[in-house]
């Protein structure tokens, strides 16, 4: 159906939300519940059709224990179903030893079936590492959960990932969708209820849901962590003593003069280890440090500039923005742990 259609309330999309054994209950359950939120809580207009039929959908119809061990009702069978409108996969939960390919052959090709046949493509965080089993995100710009990250790009390579983005669409039809790390379902929601129905109806949802629209991005919330799994030993303990002295004066120069090699031989050897020069590196230690500051104390940004080791507030108001996509007191807005929650 066109756009136009939805927007019209002339014709529900039918909407299939995948249930593995591995799916995580509350993005599930989230997903259902606000797709067919619009008709439940009195959303759509009276005496229209729903825009959204969404429907639980599994390998076998029936009971199905979820990740954290909470059954849901599975209420139809692939088998059943030719075809959908949108599919969707939430988030799942990796075991340790990571995602196993070729676990679900029969979704997988049952997902391929249904996309042939016009359906639009949509993973919630994890999800997409099922999708990505398809091959038809291969070549196509994608998001994943920032801290999965690394592992999706050993397991699917042909696939540009962007964990730093919220929401990533693409495909030819715009057919493919992945949303980012965690309750970034709720922009992918909003998103297909915008798409689909109008961009009204989605601001009413997120207002009736308490949902977000993450506008920022995800940079702000990922954590930098300096590459050790490198095998070059004087790099690395020049990693450690840095880890506990990144505040002080010239640490770079510090770190050359302990390490006892030649400037230039330290800097591409640091650099080919860690994928990051070393002044870099001190930079993402001190914001990382400052953000923490931010996050859990009162204290003043110049305070907290000179803390990590910057005597010019201003240039490191510049290098917070430009690192994290937030001003220090933005971020200090977002994330500060309420009063009330501190001890």
């Amino acid at each position: 159906m066109s756009r136009d259609a939805k927007q019209t309330g002339s014709a529900t999309l039918r909407v299939c939300l995948i249930a593995l054994p591995d799916a995580v209950i509350s993005t599930l359950a989230g997903i259902y519940d606000v797709m067919n939120g619009l008709s439940m809580i009195g959303i759509a207009s009276p005496g229209t059709e729903p825009p959204f039929k969404v429907e639980i959908v599994g390998e076998r119809a029936g009971p199905l224990r979820l990740a954290s061990g909470v059954p849901i009702e599975v209420q139809r069978s692939i088998d059943e179903i030719a075809a959908c409108d949108i599919l969707i996969v939430p988030s799942v939960l990796l075991k340790p030893g990571g995602w196993e390919p070729g676990r679900y052959p029969r979704m997988i090709d049952w997902v391929k079936r249904v996309h042939d046949g016009g359906a639009r493509l949509c993973s919630a965080c994890l999800g997409i590492f099922l999708l990505a089993e398809t091959g038809l995100f291969d070549g196509r710009d994608a998001t994943v959960h920032f801290g999965y990250a690394s592992q999706f790009a050993a397991c699917y390579p042909a696939i540009p990932i962007h964990p730093e983005r919220v929401l990533v669409i693409s495909g030819t039809r715009e057919d493919l969708v992945s949303s980012g790390a965690s309750n970034t379902w709720h922009d992918m929601v909003l998103y297909l209820i915008a798409y689909h129905v109008g961009a009204t109806v989605a601001q009413e949802v997120a207002r009736m849901f308490a949902l977000q629209w993450h506008q920022d991005g995800l940079t702000p919330y990922i954590i930098f962590e300096g590459r050790k799994d490198h095998g070059d030993a004087e790099i690395q303990n020049a990693q450690e003593w840095l880890s506990t002295h990144f505040s002080v004066a010239s640490p770079v120069e510090e770190m050359i003069r302990r390490s006892k090699l030649a400037e230039r031989t330290f800097k591409r050897r640091f650099a080919d280890a860690t994928g990051i020069a070393p002044l870099s590196y001190v930079q993402r230690l001190r914001i990382e440090d400052a953000k923490r500051r931010l996050e859990r104390t009162d204290s003043p940004v110049d305070e907290i500039s000179w803390r990590v080791g910057y005597e010019d507030a201003a240039f490191f108001r510049r290098l917070f923005k430009r690192t994290t996509g937030m001003t220090p007191g933005a971020y200090r807005r977002r994330f500060q742990i309420p009063e009330f929650a501190r001890r």
